[in-house]
This record gives structure tokens, C-alpha cells and sequence, in this order.
């Protein structure tokens, strides 16, 4: 087993956090309280060539892996962005990039992924809804055979960035439930406009990631064609599956991105603040004894992560690694930006010191992609081998 990055590995490492110290803290602060979507970096990610560093060389990609995307990630967090940089790695090179490049056809691949990769054309996914939620299996939106292709008619909720995308990759039924012979039976993945015919959204106000909005997205008798489905008809699930994993990769690389620079700034704080003499807080056992717990905990999601994220390089199982890596990266990130707050005392709640951005944009992956609960139930049943208990 081997820990080691190779020259290749560092090199894009440190272009990444190169990159990201260029824009620095206060560019996101700015644009957090303007709730702007991050234009001007992610012009200069995909310029660098890390948008599509896992993508088909190709299409335009660097042809790497995961590993590599988990490294951009973190650094890009590190440098200032914090966890929702995730997100923007989330929507464009895992639910458009990933879904297209293993699953979408070679003119989907062709036309699509260059633009993607290059930054010219954003992408969403229109996944969860209100009455399922976590439970993917029992989505409702129904997309009816009509001539060539289907009508699209349902409801999604939570869906990241519609706004600013061109593409939506749409999960819906093309077999009712009581027609399948499971309840994984008759899901579809299609690719569509996400500026089209009786599409519509309404953005929702919310606590953090303000850089990038979340919405309900209506679909009514929205017109899908017959070269917009990808993957499998009615065999969507298991697909979805290496969409939903990798994203859990993403995400768990922004949190921990997220605590490094939450304890830098905790740390940095402690040490040159000094209020009973020439001592500064730094040197005292109450502030250094939490904020060493936190790095502790943060580096064992870090390598959870990259186990996740090598193990689906390789083509071997991830699921459970990506898994517990986003359960543990939420929680220690949780806790860590906490933490920092506590550390600068009154200043930490000022917008100032930054940290109350990290702190209320870390909040949304304690259940979100995938809730805390749920993540243990996947652990009881698939590796503790635990009979289903909801």
C-alpha cells in the first residue's frame, strides 16, 4: 500500500491551490454576499485544465482519475473556497462529465464533453424530490413514451444551479412502479435542456452556499427526445449509482479542504492574539487540545477519501469507502469551523474573519448529497451485514 503522490499528483495539487490563493478569501466573501455564481474562477479552472483532469483525454480531458480530482478539490477548499467549491465539481465534471463519459452516447461525448471541459456549457441534476428525498426509489416524476421519445411530468426539490446551467441530467420513472419487477426497475437517466418548454423554477432562500442556487423545478409535459436518454431505459439505477458515489468524492474533498483552512485560520488567530500578557491563546491546552482533535479527525476522512477515490480509479468497490469518508469529512468539518469560531471568540462571528462563511456552508453536507442517517443505514446493512431497519 503505498501513500505516496507522484510528481504528476503534486504538480496538479499545487496548481490547484496556486489557483485558488489567487482568488483568495475575499473574492468569496464577496461573492457570497452578492450570491454570485463563481464565473471568474471557474473560467480559470477549466483554462488550468482541472475541470476535466478525470475526462477523456479525447474530448479534451487529462485522462487521470479521481485521485487527482479529490486533490484539486481540497486545495481549491483550502485556498479559500471552502466546501462549495465541491459543488461546482459536483455539477459539472461528476453529473455531466461522469454520467456522459461512462454512460451517454459517442455523439453525447463528442458534442458535450469538450464544452464542459473548456467551461463553455454548465450542467445540473434534477434528481431529489419532496415526497422521496434520500429514498431515490420512490420518485414519481414519470416520463410517458410519446412518438419517438417521452412527456416529462413531476416535481424536484434541492436541485443545484439550474440557474446557471445549460444541460440537466433528469432521473425519472419510464415504468410505474406497480409494472416493475423492483423497485430499482424502470428508472431512466435522460439529458436535457435546462431551458425548455414547460421547465420551470423557483429558486428557494436559504442559510449558505450562496454562490450557487437551489430550487424546485416543475416539469410539465416537458418534451424529451429519443437521443436525450442516457444509459440504460429503465436500467437507470445502477448507473446513478457511479453518479451518486463520485459525488460523495467531491464533496468529502471540499470538507476537508474546508477544515484545513478553518484551522489555519484558528490557528493563525491564536497565535497572534495575546490578552493576558505576552502569551498568545495559541499556547494555551483548552484552545490547542479541540483544534488537534479536529486535524486528527480531519485527516482520517482525507485518507478514507483517497481510498474511495483509488479504489474507483483501480475499478475496484468504492461505495463504502465514499461513504463513510462524506459521514466522517461532515462531521469533523462540522465541528472543526465550529471550533474556529469558538477559538476567535466574537471576532469568529464577524464576516471579517471568514470563518462564518466555512461554518454555514459546511452545515448543508452533514445531509446533504446523502444524510448522515442514511449513510448509516448503508453501513449497518452492507458491511456490517445488518438486516434493513426503515
Amino acid at each position: 500500500m503505498n501513500f505516496a503522490f507522484t510528481d504528476e499528483q503534486r504538480m496538479i495539487a499545487s496548481s490547484a491551490r496556486q489557483l485558488g490563493e489567487r482568488f483568495g478569501l475575499d473574492y468569496w466573501r464577496k461573492i457570497d454576499a452578492s450570491k454570485q455564481f463563481p464565473a471568474e474562477i471557474w473560467k480559470e479552472i477549466c483554462t488550468a485544465g482541472l475541470c476535466g483532469v478525470a475526462l477523456p483525454a479525447e474530448h479534451g480531458g487529462s485522462g487521470l482519475g479521481m485521485v487527482e480530482m479529490a486533490l484539486i478539490v481540497e486545495n481549491l477548499a483550502a485556498a479559500g473556497a471552502g466546501s462549495t467549491i465541491g459543488q461546482m465539481f459536483m455539477i459539472n465534471p461528476i453529473f455531466g462529465g461522469v454520467s456522459i463519459s461512462k454512460f451517454g452516447t459517442p455523439a453525447m461525448q463528442r458534442d458535450w464533453l469538450p464544452k464542459l471541459i473548456s467551461g463553455e456549457m454548465n450542467f445540473c441534476m434534477a434528481l431529489t424530490e419532496p415526497d422521496a428525498g434520500t429514498n431515490t426509489l420512490e420518485i414519481r416524476s414519470f416520463a410517458k413514451e410519446h412518438g419517438d421519445g417521452w412527456l416529462l411530468n413531476g416535481r424536484k426539490i434541492w436541485i443545484t444551479a439550474v440557474d446557471t446551467a445549460d444541460k440537466m441530467l433528469v432521473i425519472a420513472r419510464t415504468k410505474k412502479l406497480e409494472d416493475s419487477r423492483s423497485r430499482s426497475d424502470g428508472l431512466s437517466m435522460f439529458m436535457i435542456d435546462a431551458k425548455r418548454d414547460g421547465l420551470t423554477y423557483s429558486p428557494i432562500d436559504k442559510l449558505g452556499t450562496n454562490t450557487l442556487t437551489s430550487s424546485s423545478v416543475f416539469f410539465d409535459d416537458v418534451e424529451i427526445r429519443a437521443d436525450e436518454l442516457i444509459g440504460t431505459l429503465n436500467g437507470g439505477w445502477r448507473e446513478l449509482l457511479d453518479v451518486l458515489n463520485t459525488e460523495r468524492i467531491v464533496t468529502t474533498a471540499g470538507l476537508t479542504g474546508t477544515s484545513e483552512l478553518a484551522l489555519k485560520l484558528a490557528v493563525d488567530y491564536a497565535l497572534d492574539r495575546k490578552i493576558y500578557g505576552d502569551r498568545p491563546i495559541a499556547s494555551y491546552q483548552g484552545l490547542q487540545f479541540p483544534l488537534a482533535q479536529c486535524y486528527a479527525e480531519n485527516e482520517a476522512a482525507r485518507l478514507l477519501n483517497y481510498k474511495a477515490a483509488s479504489n474507483f480509479d483501480l475499478g475496484l468497490p468504492y461505495g463504502s469507502e465514499a461513504n463513510a469518508a462524506k459521514l466522517l469529512a461532515a462531521q469533523a468539518t462540522a465541528r472543526t469551523t465550529e471550533r474556529a469560531m469558538q477559538t476567535m471568540g466574537g471576532m469568529g462571528f464577524s464576516k471579517e474573519y471568514h470563518v462564518e462563511r466555512l461554518w454555514r456552508d459546511c452545515r448543508l453536507f452533514r445531509f446533504a448529497p446523502i444524510s448522515e442517517e442514511m449513510i448509516l443505514n448503508y453501513i449497518a446493512m452492507h458491511d456490517l451485514g445488518m438486516p434493513k431497519s426503515y
